[in-house]
């Protein structure tokens, strides 16, 4: 540790993004779900991503030109699969990317899809450091890595740390699969969340999860507890590559999921999105799985196992999906002229796949983070 530093405790006060901070024996771990949601999550893969802190920043002010943030960071191993990149950690100065740093050892989770098992082992703690900064009072936003949970220990500076008043930008409320969670974006602020809200001038809390957007009412009942002044859905693929539900309980589960939302914003701008272009599931059910060829390869891709044949019975597509919101969206604008629909295609289609197909078929790359970001800029914000 760097001598003549001033500690700052790590507070609510500091925290942007996160909907709850659980103060632990190692550090304050930020969710993205309240504690009551979290107690009802019935899954470990859930449980993971909403701890994985997308769009989660320390924001303060001080004329500091050294921060170190002292952390426990979980590394992900999956079996059989080349080790992932380590989570980047990146320092804002004034809005404007200054620096980006990372930790090479923490806690690890090692994973086996296909055994359905994970190992976790607890490991040292990290500083991440970043020196230089310009001189004068700035405000200063540290973003968490995006896909790497991230405890946090202790805030270092060289100067007095102050926090921030509101930004008097609107609050955007999101809620997403793993391409809004960020899967294959380069950093935290590259993220297409992260990317369209600075395009719209507003502030993000994103509740988009790995593998997790699957119309739960716990997360609904959050989106209606948070406050925003904008709130969007983007709804469909993890309930096909689930295969988590048919198309009789799909409507109901829309209304349901929406009707709670309005509960506590009953004239917020709501928009639902349905999702981007897919190719292995436009027209197939799920479930999805790893491709055990690519993956004896050492490339991680996806592959649907469903029959095309099965949408007739109600198995979910993503071309069903897309028809059913928009029905749905349709209906219920008539008494609700807050609600909009947004179609996935016109943020990436079949003509921006064939371009900027995704790498493991079902994620988004960096380059397409951005596209996406901003055609949601456009449309979302009219930015």
């Amino acid at each position: 540790m760097t001598k003549d530093m001033i500690t700052t405790p790590i507070t609510a006060a500091l925290v942007r993004g996160a909907l709850d901070l659980e103060h632990t024996e190692r550090g304050v771990l930020p969710h993205r779900l309240p504690a009551h949601a979290r107690r009802q999550i019935p899954d470990a893969q859930l449980a993971m991503a909403e701890s994985q802190p997308s769009g989660v920043r320390l924001v303060f002010r001080t004329t500091a030109t050294l921060v170190e943030l002292d952390v426990f960071a979980t590394k992900r191993r999956y079996a059989g699969v080349p080790p992932r990149p380590d989570g980047v950690y990146e320092l804002l100065v004034d809005g404007h990317v200054a620096g980006q740093a990372g930790v090479d050892d923490g806690d690890t989770l090692t994973i086996d899809m296909a055994a359905g098992t994970a190992v976790h082992r607890s490991g040292p703690m990290r500083t991440v450091r970043f020196p230089g900064l310009p001189s004068g009072e700035k405000d200063v936003e540290i973003w968490l890595p995006h896909d790497e949970t991230t405890r946090l220990v202790a805030l270092r500076t060289d100067a007095t740390v102050h926090s921030v008043r509101s930004s008097g930008r609107r609050t955007w409320l999101h809620h997403g699969s793993s391409i809004s969670h960020g899967s294959n974006a380069a950093s935290p602020t590259g993220t297409w969340p992260a990317l369209a809200a600075k395009l719209g001038g507003v502030d993000l809390i994103n509740l988009g999860f790995g593998g997790g957007a699957l119309l739960d009412p716990f997360t609904a009942r959050a989106l209606r507890d948070t406050a925003a002044d904008l709130i969007s859905v983007k709804i469909g693929i993890n309930l096909v590559n689930s295969d988590a539900m048919r198309l009789r309980a799909f409507g109901p589960a829309v209304h349901g999921f929406l009707d709670t939302v309005r509960e506590g914003h009953p004239d917020t701008p709501l928009l639902v999105i349905s999702p981007i272009y897919c190719a292995i599931h436009e027209h197939t059910p799920g479930p999805s799985v790893m491709d055990p060829r690519a993956l004896s390869e050492g490339t991680p891709r996806f592959a649907a196992t469903g029959d095309p044949a099965e949408a007739a019975a109600g198995k979910l597509t993503l071309t069903t999906i897309r028809g059913e919101l928009a029905r749905i969206v349709e209906e219920r604008s008539a008494t609700d002229p807050n609600l909009a629909y947004l179609d996935g295609l016109d943020l990436y289609g079949e003509a921006d796949h064939a371009e900027l197909p995704l790498p493991d078929d079902l994620h988004p790359d960096a380059a397409t983070h951005r596209l996406i970001a901003e055609r949601f800029a456009k449309l979302g914000f009219g930015s």
